[in-house]
């Protein structure tokens, strides 16, 4: 007898009823290439054709046989795969080769310093926390130099030879003392050094300023969903961490103004001495921690960031010396055709965040690269992870890309053709099928197909699904159960279709794909509610 049946459900329970209630609660017992299996009434393997992808984990597939090879092999090996704060050439070495691969595609020359982390969620949050310590540092540094300038004019206003100019205090946003309530040019200083400090405190108490554009999705944790637009799974968390500024990716004078009016609001003053006289400038004040930004936002509804919009971003954000923090979690590793999704379209980061297929579908890995103008060596010893750096997943991750380099970089020529075979397939059906399919998009292996609202359906179950945002987790479990097709929708962006699957995509697989999602469409056509729910 089988134990599970009569046990609790204490994992999820919820969820668990979710995934079930759209025929997707269905537990895999196998995987391989682009098929995972479960059991099917009679205890004999199913299989099903698996376009999820692990979320766009497995651009080389489900237990790939050089990776697992390779894994045996790491730890037959009996390297120690926790010891942390000692040396970790493996992790060296693949940093020196992620950056060869970086300044291929970048034509950079500087490098980029390498912090690993153990998920996507935690290296976002990582890379945050160094962009924060960097604008800190920047803050501190800027405020120690004004200090040493006020206590310049100080000590030449107790010698006596110091004079304030008039317009020192329309800067400071004071009125000038009266001629005959002066004082002494001490106390008129110190008038204007009053004003001075309140304007910078109230300046430099204000918190980091982060961008982030509408469609984003950076994660879940306490700090990256405030970087996540979707208000479902950001607003309950709103008092845990600093909010984000979301700006159109498609709207180049929003961008701008809201840069400027930011850059605008963040100017502190400065005490300036020339000739015996004291006179207060303004100074740009590091107000922006990072901008972050996916080349494709893929729980945004597969979202590609066109390369003028990527130019102008990456311009307005260099002017006012705001790191651009490039989220590759998703479309980095070769999901798009190169190494780098953002290369495809013009975009060159201060930050690098990889992770997801860098583990192979065996293991846990991300890493942060920080080129060397942001890089901060102090940062090393004030942040730590248990799990990062560690000797399995290091040495996975280094021949993940070994594999996707090999033969010339034949794996990203064949995401190149394959992604086009995928494309094509989609487009037929968005052809043939224009009252049910909106639109088809991507790139490389990253591929989105988004329905139609289908809230008007003479079917109450489409029409209720709709309506709840749930159309896209219905269509998912159709195609599970009538056509062994495993896909799901993207989570912002519900009524969007994600296909992620391997480089190794077949004809066959993708033929079989384009007749599930023909049968699909004709189903949502014709309000067959019969046919939908079995």
């Amino acid at each position: 007898m089988d134990s599970t049946a009569t046990e609790p459900q204490l994992t999820e329970p919820y969820l668990t009823t979710v995934l079930s209630n759209a025929g997707l609660g269905v537990e895999y017992v196998r995987a391989e290439g682009n098929t995972v299996f479960h059991l099917g009434a009679d205890g004999e393997e199913v299989p099903v054709t698996d376009y999820c992808g692990g979320y766009a984990s497995l651009i080389l597939g489900h237990n790939n046989a050089e990776l697992t090879a390779h894994a045996k092999a790491v730890l037959d090996s009996g390297i120690p795969v926790y010891a942390q704060f000692s040396g970790h050439s493996a992790a060296n070495r693949l940093a020196v080769r992620l950056n060869e691969i970086v300044s291929r595609e970048t034509g950079t020359t500087e490098p980029y310093f390498a912090h690993f982390a153990s998920t996507g969620a935690e290296a976002i949050e990582t890379a945050v926390k160094h962009a924060e310590f960097d604008r800190v540092l920047k803050v501190s540094a800027l405020m120690g130099e004004i200090e040493g300038h006020v206590q310049e004019a100080r000590e030449a206003a107790k010698e006596g030879r110091l004079q304030v100019a008039d317009s020192a205090f329309a800067t400071a946003g004071i009125q000038a003392p009266p001629a005959t309530a002066a004082g002494s040019p001490a106390e008129a200083l110190e008038h204007l050094l009053d004003a001075v400090a309140r304007r910078n405190g109230e300046v430099a108490g204000r918190p980091p300023v982060l961008l982030a554009l509408e469609g984003s999705f950076h994660g879940k944790l306490t700090g990256s969903v405030q970087l996540t637009h979707n208000s479902a799974f950001r607003s309950a968390f709103g008092g845990l961490g600093t909010q984000a500024h979301f700006v159109p990716p498609n709207q180049p004078d929003v961008f701008t103004k809201t840069v400027d009016g930011i850059r605008d609001q963040a100017r502190v003053l400065d005490v300036v001495v020339t000739d015996d006289v004291a006179d207060v400038v303004e100074r740009d004040f590091p107000a922006f921690c990072a901008f972050l930004l996916e080349p494709i936002q893929g729980e945004g509804g597969i979202r590609v960031l066109d390369r003028a919009s990527a130019e102008h971003l990456q311009s307005v954000a260099a002017a006012a010396d705001c790191p651009l923090l490039i989220d590759e979690i998703q479309t980095g590793l070769g999901r798009t055709g190169a190494f780098l999704a953002s290369s495809l379209v013009g975009l060159r980061g201060d930050y690098y965040v990889l992770s997801k297929s860098m583990g192979g579908g065996i293991a846990k890995s991300s890493v942060v690269l920080v080129h060397q103008k942001r890089y901060r060596g102090e940062f090393e010893m004030v942040h730590s992870s248990t799990f990062a750096k560690d000797g399995f997943s290091t040495a996975i991750a280094h021949k993940v890309v070994e594999l996707l380099e090999a033969d010339g970089g034949a794996a990203y020529q064949q995401v190149v053709e394959r992604g086009e075979m995928l494309r094509a397939a989609l487009d037929r059906v968005r052809a043939d099928y224009p009252e049910v399919v909106k639109d088809t998009r991507g790139m490389g292996l990253l591929q989105g197909l988004e329905l139609h609202d289908q809230s008007g359906s003479a079917s109450a179950t489409i029409s209720g699904a709709a309506q709840g945002g749930f159309l896209g987790y219905v269509a998912a479990g159709y195609l599970l159960g009538a056509h062994r097709i495993r896909v799901l929708p993207t989570a912002s962006a519900p009524n969007t279709l994600r296909f992620a699957p391997s480089l190794h995509l077949t004809q066959e697989e993708t033929d079989h794909l384009e007749a599930a999602l023909r049968d699909l469409c004709a189903v949502f056509r014709d309000a067959d509610e019969r046919r939908l729910t079995g």
